[in-house]
């Protein structure tokens, strides 16, 4: 079978991402961003109330969020500059910010008119003072000046209201993103000033998300979380999918964006032996555990690593992790009351070997020597783990427990389940997937493959193809092993040439294959019944033991996940292998799905057709162009 394959799990975390043609902003743009810099703020319930209409005293407070004192002002403190604004007006200091700054001013009768609605006119003509145009810039009388002037800048961009009409709530978050995107009178992109990304006309959304933040923080014993806002209408996600503060469990890491009243959630936590800390125990930035370094990613968790600190080489702890994978915190693994007392992984054994001095690994005096064992576990993560036990034989499927009395190793019983997947890939033999389900398919050899349940979806499994599976307190499928279920931990290449030599006492073998764009070569006394064309690799002790033929079938019709053959429908893998033929005996040139298509080229797709339940996809195609 395969040897290991490395795999890269992608953390997602922040990842907020609006795409609109260049020279137009979406409202839901618009509307993102503009919540995102507070300037625009939900209600209790989270609303925004969009079409409701917005007074001259709200205006000044979405003028000041737009400004760089959005932090320095605070409510009413007992300044009173107009008589129908009182010292202890909720608006009197925003009011008089805008007044000192020139921004707005009130009327010849001494009053701001603070409950009056804000007019197209009176709102363009504040925000073009805030961008620095003053009258001489202007070519008429007001009004006609002051509109004229904010369309020429990009202020009334995408705006519906007219002269006279009182703006609402929706209007003010189109002029206000315009104010961001626009130019002020020394031709800077005013959003720029403020400290905000402005690419091609939009305001990097992204990056105000990030900006406005705050966390990481862990959740109490209670599961209670510290907001500054009601959590009634916030949006909770944990782990990346929508949920709800009764999710969130003791040691969560949470994240909150106040502007956005939204939670982030994450409860990836890593429990095995610190070995290492780097660059020194004095001042660590990243440590060692389970044979992954992460980054300490707070003054908590480098303090608790330092020299100074409660943990060293040889501890057994848990790190709590952040959104970006980094240490928020530490625990030692058997902490009285905590949730994280012990943590257990399920996988395939990758490797098991004697050799690990257990004066490096542990804190005992001993000089024993240790197992290092790497497995590949159910998260798609290979995790390396010590023990005093012997070695453990590559591909068996085992549980590993850290807690405070160490690392135990188990071999898993067979556990298996049979039945159809949906069709949408959320349940499967009776069982609803967890939304955070884990699914690892293994080979017996050490190879594996992390698998989605999309990937699963409207499959029918056997009793053969499942190996091992937990259930969580929900009776939610939580953690799936599989056993050859898939074909996905095959290595599959293609053979571009297969020749047999005999000199009359002895027979050999020479063959070239390319595999994910590589080129490799291959020769000795054994010989594989191997010809020109896909095919997959099978491995045995970490030795190359046989080179199966794919199936081959000439495409008609090319698209990024299927494929058809006449009128029959194949499905792409996701890591399809696309080579081009080149011309003469220049080779092969690996290339894209989209740089080919089955009118410029002759398409040979190459499946496995090795009985596997969820198999039979196309690995390879290669491209031939026509002549």
């Amino acid at each position: 079978m395969k040897r290991p394959i490395t795999s890269a799990l992608l953390a997602a975390a922040l990842s907020l991402s609006l795409v609109v043609p260049a020279g137009a902003v979406s409202s839901s743009t618009a509307v993102e961003a503009i919540q995102a810099l507070g300037i625009i703020t939900g209600d209790s319930s989270g609303n925004l109330n969009l079409s409701s209409p917005v007074t001259r005293a709200e205006f000044v407070t979405m003028m000041t969020a737009a400004s760089s004192y959005k932090d320095s002002i605070g409510e009413g403190s007992g300044i009173s500059l107009f008589k129908d604004v009182k010292s202890d007006h909720w608006a009197s200091e925003y009011i008089k910010l805008a007044v000192e700054q020139g921004w707005m001013s009130g009327y010849v009768d001494g009053t701001f008119r603070p409950d009056e609605q804000i007019t197209l006119e009176e709102a363009c003509t504040a925000l073009l003072k805030m961008l620095g145009y003053d009258s001489s810039t202007l070519a008429c009388s007001y009004p006609s000046a002051q509109l004229s002037k904010a369309s020429s800048v990009g202020l009334r961009d995408d705006l519906d209201a007219v002269q006279g009409e009182a703006l609402t709530r929706q209007d003010c978050v189109m002029l206000f993103y315009n104010l961001l995107v626009s130019d002020d009178s020394s031709g800077t992109v005013y959003g720029t000033t403020l400290g905000y990304t402005v690419t091609n006309g939009e305001v990097d959304y992204s990056t105000l998300v990030t900006a406005y933040t705050k966390g990481p923080y862990v959740a109490s014993a209670d599961r209670s979380l510290s907001l500054p806002f009601s959590s009634t209408g916030a949006t909770i996600y944990r782990n990346g999918a929508l949920s709800s503060l009764s999710a969130v469990q003791e040691y969560d890491v949470y994240y909150y964006n106040e502007n956005l009243q939204t939670v982030w959630v994450y409860s990836d936590k890593v429990s095995g032996t610190l070995t290492a800390l780097s660059p020194s125990s004095a001042a660590p930035t990243s440590i060692t555990v389970t044979g992954t370094e992460y980054e300490l990613g707070t003054s908590t968790a480098i303090y608790k690593c330092s020299s100074q600190g409660e943990f060293s080489t040889g501890d057994v702890v848990t790190l709590l992790l952040g959104m970006n994978g980094e240490v928020v915190d530490l625990l030692s693994a058997g902490s009285a009351g905590s949730s994280t007392s012990s943590m257990v992984y399920y996988g395939t054994v990758i490797s098991s070997q004697k050799g690990a001095s257990s004066s490096s690994t542990s804190s005992s005096s001993s000089s024993s020597v240790q197992t290092e064992t790497q497995v590949a576990c159910s998260d798609g993560t290979v995790r390396t783990f010590y023990t005093d036990t012997g070695t453990y034989s590559v591909g068996r499927l085992v549980s590993v427990t850290s807690d405070s009395s160490g690392t135990t190793i188990r071999s898993m019983p067979s556990k298996s389940l049979s039945g159809a997947v949906s069709s949408d890939g959320s349940s499967f033999a009776g069982y609803d997937f967890s939304s955070d389900v884990e699914i690892l398919d293994t080979d017996g050899e050490g190879g594996y493959a992390r698998i989605y349940p999309s990937r699963l979806a409207g499959e029918t499994l056997e009793v053969g193809d499942v190996a091992y599976y937990t259930l969580n307190s929900a009776g939610e499928i939580d953690h799936l092993i599989l056993n050859e279920a898939t074909g996905d931990t095959l290595t599959y290449v293609y053979v571009s040439s297969a020749e047999t030599n005999s000199d009359g006492t002895s027979v050999s073998g020479s063959y070239a294959y390319y595999q994910d764009g590589q080129q490799y070569t291959l020769s000795g006394n054994v010989i594989y019944p191997a010809r020109i064309g896909g095919a997959a690799l099978f491995y045995q002790d970490e030795e190359l033991q046989s080179i199966r033929q794919l199936s081959s079938v000439t495409l008609t019709q090319l698209g990024t996940l299927t494929a058809m053959a006449d009128n029959q429908t194949y499905t792409l893998s996701e890591n399809v292998q696309v080579l081009l033929r080149g011309t003469g005996s220049t080779g092969y040139y690996s290339t894209t799905l989209s740089e080919i298509n089955a009118s410029d080229y002759t398409l040979t797709g190459w499946y496995d057709d090795f009985g596997y339940s969820a198999g039979g996809r196309i690995r390879i195609i290669v491209a031939v162009p026509n002549s």
